[in-house]
């Protein structure tokens, strides 16, 4: 492990450009609403495919290289968000709400994760770190506008709307950054095995279960071209973290 003075700056100056670069995403898609409306499937399906490909080729097998037992830490995210989405449509009566509350507890989850990551591979080199933070920063943009656009869908206002995607998806990543930092020390790779392993199964159900479904219902043309290009993103960060 690296002194931890050492990576402080690295893992902070992340951190807040992630939050920057999906707060642009939440601005872009205010001042472009129409272009937003044409773009969503696309954008949907772009995200089910970095959603879907990252944690099968890359947080899992980590997960599982440090804990053995992180397939059933998987397997636990994936039933936790299939419960808790069972448990809000039952009491909200409404597809669209339960929708956009599952998918903002989803993105929030994987935001504050990717926080969590900052600190852990900027702690194993900086290389690690850069080339990791710079994978997951790309995609910020995305999950900006698709965490505005699930909360407009619901009915909820656009102002309420704007914050509640820039807290849910934007300030959870630094403020995954300052939780994790504290105790980067006494984290065991047991631990971070099972959290990985957690996160995982969160986005898998994320991408599979809501994201492509609801992005592929409109059947525009071009929106496996979409998917693609975030499959190819995921294997981006994959090479990116074995090329060092």
């Amino acid at each position: 492990m690296l002194n931890q003075s050492n990576t402080f700056p690295w893992i902070a100056g992340f951190a807040v450009l992630a939050a920057l670069v999906n707060g642009i995403g939440v601005y872009s898609i205010v001042r472009y609403r129409s272009w937003a409306e044409k773009s969503k499937t696309y954008l949907m399906c772009f995200a089910a495919g970095v959603l879907i490909s990252t944690p099968l080729m890359l947080a899992l097998p980590q997960a599982l290289n440090k804990n053995s037992y992180a397939g059933f830490a998987a397997a636990a995210g994936f039933l936790f968000m299939v419960f808790s989405n069972n448990f809000i449509r039952h009491h909200t009566k409404k597809d669209s709400l339960a929708f956009s509350i599952v998918m903002a507890e989803g993105i929030g989850i994987h935001s504050l994760v990717d926080g969590v990551i900052y600190v852990v591979t900027f702690s194993v080199s900086i290389l690690t770190g850069f080339l990791s933070a710079i994978g997951l920063v790309v995609h910020e943009f995305a999950e900006g506008v698709i965490t505005y656009l699930i909360f407009m869908d619901a009915g909820v206002g656009k102002r309420k709307a704007i914050w509640y995607a820039l807290f849910i998806s934007s300030f959870t990543t630094p403020i995954g950054a300052c939780i994790a930092y504290p105790f980067m020390g006494s984290l065991s790779q047991d631990g971070l095995g099972l959290m990985l392993g957690f996160m995982a199964g969160v986005m898998i159900y994320i991408s599979a279960s809501h994201l492509l479904p609801e992005a592929t219902e409109e059947g525009k043309g071009h929106s496996i071209l979409a998917f693609l290009g975030g499959v190819g993103l995921a294997l981006f960060i994959v090479l990116s973290k074995v090329i060092q």
